[in-house]
């Protein structure tokens, strides 16, 4: 207030302190000035935490860059090696010739070795958000989460619009395309998590509903195609969980039959392998006997189910080695390698059907062990006042 009184004043040094306030307003913007960084030191206005987290914000981004730079440097000696095209090797190619350089037993998905972006194995870390005089880069900063508020902004700036967009074309007694209404039936908004890594800031349930409402009001508008990228950048698409598991390549024996082994098929304390040979007459070997070696009847169907489910009881042969637990948890071994055994042999549609009646699902219940001072696991004993 004093400084605004006496520039009014003085006119002269008013005018010549507005000439004079973008070149200051400038030199204090640039952070590469050496100009600005010796004034700022020199007057000593930056203190210690800033500095130090200028310092560890320069440092990361000196990591990624040198890590980026690592990752384009063996990228093109994997391709190279492949005999690819350099300019055409995606990720999805890395991923098939570290597969193809390593065909080893490393059933692990930790033991097996990985080429990733940068971006995918370090945690994302923000910018610096304000320059070496305090002065925060976004006009958000002071809300806590620039980021998402951004986002809400731009939402409600695109809703406006196409309300803006809507009356015009009412004036003009247009109605919108229908063959341009977007589909986004295969697809869901971003869970929290998602959204999170995305904005790299921590989020509160109320704030993704919020997030979510205004993403639907959008979407609901006539004419929410003019910002289809808009949307579609926030939107995950829903995988079928039976086509993103794994199915095992079938292999060829010295019959010429073809054969699937599914190892340490497990239920409780029971542990197997399990074998199907296509095609077969339905002859059943477990431990070198057949469905006999079960005496209970649920034990029996708890073996034939997947195989009579799947329409293929005498199409194919099943060897089985089971040891350790007891009968019913040697069956439910059995009868999930069968179910994985079988997804190589039977087409999607099949896979979905077993999907859904619950064949492919591992079953990690186990017996509840007796607790110290009770009766059984639940049990209690009868309690006496006296």
């Amino acid at each position: 207030m004093l400084r605004r009184l006496h520039i009014l004043k003085d006119p002269l040094k008013s005018a010549r302190l507005l000439s004079d306030g973008p070149r200051l307003s400038n030199s204090l913007d640039g952070q590469n000035s050496p100009t600005s960084s010796n004034q700022v030191e020199s007057k000593g206005t930056i203190s210690k935490a800033m500095k130090a987290y200028l310092e560890r914000a320069q440092t990361h981004d000196e990591f990624m860059k040198t890590q980026k730079y690592e990752f384009e440097i063996g990228k093109r000696h994997l391709a190279n090696m492949m005999g690819e095209n350099i300019e055409a090797f995606t990720q999805e190619d890395v991923d098939n010739a570290i597969q193809y350089l390593f065909p080893s037993g490393l059933y692990q998905k930790k033991a097996r070795p990985l080429m990733k972006p940068p971006e995918d194995v370090f945690p994302q870390r923000k910018a610096a958000e304000f320059d070496q005089t305090g002065r925060p880069y976004h006009f958000l900063f002071y809300t806590g989460r620039p980021n998402f508020y951004q986002l809400l902004h731009t939402g409600v700036q695109h809703i406006n619009d196409l309300y803006k967009f809507e009356d015009s074309m009412n004036k003009k007694q247009l109605v919108p395309d229908p063959n341009l209404i977007l589909d986004l039936s295969g697809s869901q908004w971003m869970d929290k998590q998602a959204l999170e890594l995305k904005l790299v800031e921590p989020l509160l349930d109320k704030e993704h509903d919020s997030f979510v409402n205004l993403m639907e009001r959008l979407l609901s508008l006539p004419y929410s195609y003019k910002y289809k990228d808009f949307i579609l950048e926030y939107r995950k698409p829903l995988v079928n969980q039976s086509k993103s598991s794994i199915t095992i390549k079938p292999q060829v024996g010295e019959d010429g039959r073809e054969f699937v082994t599914v190892y340490e098929c497990r239920r409780k304390r029971a542990i197997g392998n399990v074998t199907l040979k296509l095609p077969g007459t339905g002859c059943i070997s477990i431990n070198g006997k057949d469905i006999n070696y079960f005496e209970g009847i649920q034990q029996r169907e708890q073996v034939l189910f997947p195989l009579i489910f799947s329409n293929m009881l005498n199409k194919v042969d099943l060897e089985a080695e089971v040891e350790g637990g007891g009968p019913s948890g040697q069956a439910g071994a059995i009868r999930w390698g069968i179910s994985w055994g079988l997804k190589s042999f039977v087409d999607e549609e099949t896979v979905e059907k077993m999907r859904l009646a619950g064949l492919l699902s591992f079953d990690v219940r186990t017996r509840e062990r007796k607790k110290p001072g009770q009766a059984g696991a639940r049990k209690k004993f009868t309690w006496k006042k006296r």
